[in-house]
């Protein structure tokens, strides 16, 4: 079993390509321990490589509650009235800090991805 670091684009392509051939190799099979090597060795470029901006944080708290069949309402504890919620979501209000401690003690969401700054539209005066 040859494998040899990933070093440049070219060997990340010749890698991601020989993955796509042993994706359905068994599990302690010689090809395998051959597609778990290549994929950590791929992981490791990708991460070095590629990097990956952290989401927006309404989008975040959107995606959040969307993917575990939650509403805009389970989101009061932790943003405060209905109206609150309404105006953090439609980017009126930013998150305060306790809004962003709330939602991160009690949704999970990383509060790196929260304290980002990011765009809210001030009603015109």
């Amino acid at each position: 079993m040859e494998i040899k670091p990933i070093k440049n684009e070219v060997d990340y392509q010749e890698a991601l390509h020989e993955i796509e051939l042993l994706f359905d190799a068994a599990p302690d099979t010689p090809e395998g321990d051959r597609l778990e090597v290549l994929a950590t060795l791929v992981e490791a470029y990708e991460e070095k490589h590629y990097i990956i901006p952290m989401p927006d944080p309404v989008e975040a708290i959107l995606y959040h509650i969307e993917s575990r069949g939650l509403t805009r309402r389970d989101l009061e504890p932790y943003i405060g009235s209905r109206a609150r919620v309404s105006e953090v979501l439609n980017r009126k209000r930013p998150l305060t800090m306790e809004m962003i401690r709330n939602i991160h003690k009690g949704l999970g969401i990383p509060a790196e991805v929260l304290i980002q700054p990011y765009d809210t539209f001030k009603a015109a005066a």
